[in-house]
């Protein structure tokens, strides 16, 4: 029983001190990192992110919209056949996944 008590208290004195010791040390990580990050050349880097990624995010919805409405219309309006129409509807598809990948590049 001795045994058991004592191996409690040892962990709970342990936990403690080592909780301490890692608190402070997460916290000088977290001062040197935020550090990092109010540097100059860091937020340059990250406005210019910021601005690549709103331009694109504008771009695509768009894109993405008239390549399904495009896809859609020639679904229905394209060849006289069943056959002729999944033909022209998948060629269409092909080119409107080209135009959605060249808009998410540009």
């Amino acid at each position: 029983m001795r045994g058991k008590v004592g191996l409690v208290i040892g962990l709970g004195v342990g936990y403690v001190l080592g909780t301490r010791a890692g608190r402070q040390r997460y916290e000088q990580i977290k001062t040197g990192a935020q550090k990092v990050w109010n540097l100059d050349p860091v937020q340059e880097q990250v406005s210019k992110a910021k601005d690549l990624a709103a331009s694109s995010a504008m771009k695509l919805p768009r894109v993405a919209w008239d390549a399904v409405a495009k896809v859609a219309k020639t679904a229905a309006n394209q060849g006289s056949t069943p056959g002729e129409k999944l033909d022209a509807t998948i060629d269409t598809t092909k080119e409107s996944v080209r135009d959605i990948k060249k808009a998410a590049t540009d």
